[in-house]
């Protein structure tokens, strides 16, 4: 008979008992069977790197609805997984090289997917074995990663269909470009940070020829890809200036002047220079107003 220990040694427990669940298949779910089906596909981890409190709290969470529904008599399945995680891990495997004198660049595309498949299983395979030492009750033969081919290949083709289908399209709008990483971040990714800067005022000339308008602005250098100047529809001062246009200086393009009342009064000059391409509020109100989008 073994000897019943004074002190409560929670890894040895543990082991014992995830070894016996796992050695069962007491997790495995069932491809037919008559008991209804439950099923929860784990919010992947990203393999950026291993996990923290908060995963620990939502697997047992899940553990939890799981176990019950199991119990319950469903046929039950919890499939397991990890995220790509997308640039989180491309800047993780990045700075792996940088220590080893590596840049991504010379490496080549090719070579550094590799380093990233390197990764992958390196860190997915430690994010797993503190899942399993959670107690987690997944289905471990069905683990998937989210760059399997097979999932590779079924999101291609759903967001072909949606496109063919219409309820997709591919369009012009502002995003988050990286000089470093070359690529688009999502806005999730990007915290915006507020920087004094100088007023400029500029005068742009009516096209009739009669006076001018003087926007104020902290970015002239985007004035080649104005597409019109705004003016609050309550301004007195342009009232009479709505409908009719003006010239980009230097570019010499007629641009018309429209109302918006996201435009602020009190703010500079309050005539706004509208910039879609290189303005995230500027982009909105172009949209509004059917403006030309111009990449300076």
């Amino acid at each position: 008979m073994e000897e019943l220990s004074k002190q409560y040694e929670p890894g040895e427990v543990e082991k014992k008992w995830s070894a016996r669940w796992l050695a069962s298949g007491l997790f495995s779910a069932a491809d037919r069977s008559a008991k209804p089906p439950f099923t929860i596909v784990i919010p992947p981890p990203n393999v950026t790197g291993a996990l923290h409190i908060g995963h620990a709290l939502n697997i047992t969470l899940q553990d939890i609805l799981v176990r019950y529904k199991r119990m319950d008599g469903y046929n039950t399945l919890w499939m397991p997984g990890v995220d790509h995680a997308g640039i989180a891990t491309q800047n993780v495997v990045e700075r792996k090289l940088a220590e080893e004198k590596i840049d991504r660049r010379e490496l080549g595309r090719e070579k550094f997917i590799e380093k990233v498949w390197e990764w992958k299983k390196s860190s997915g395979a430690t994010i797993v074995n503190q899942q399993k030492r959670l107690g987690a009750s997944c289905d471990w033969d069905r683990e998937r990663f989210t760059m399997d081919e097979g999932l590779s290949r079924s999101v291609r083709e759903v967001f072909v269909s949606l496109y063919e289908e219409g309820l997709i399209y591919k369009g012009e709008y502002m995003i988050n470009w990286c000089p470093h990483c070359h690529t688009a971040l999502s806005d999730l990714e990007v915290e915006h940070h507020e920087q004094d800067g100088h007023m400029w005022r500029i005068r742009y000339p009516m096209a009739d020829g009669e006076g001018g308008l003087v926007i104020a602005t902290t970015r002239p250098e985007t004035m080649l890809g104005d597409t019109a100047v705004a003016v609050h529809p309550d301004d007195e001062r342009y009232r009479g200036y709505i409908g009719k246009k003006v010239i980009v200086p230097i570019a010499n393009r007629e641009i018309p002047v429209i109302a918006d009342e996201y435009v602020d009064m009190s703010f500079g000059s309050g005539a706004l220079k509208i910039t879609p391409a290189h303005d995230p509020n500027d982009f909105v109100i172009g949209e509004k107003h059917g403006l030309e989008t111009i990449k300076v």
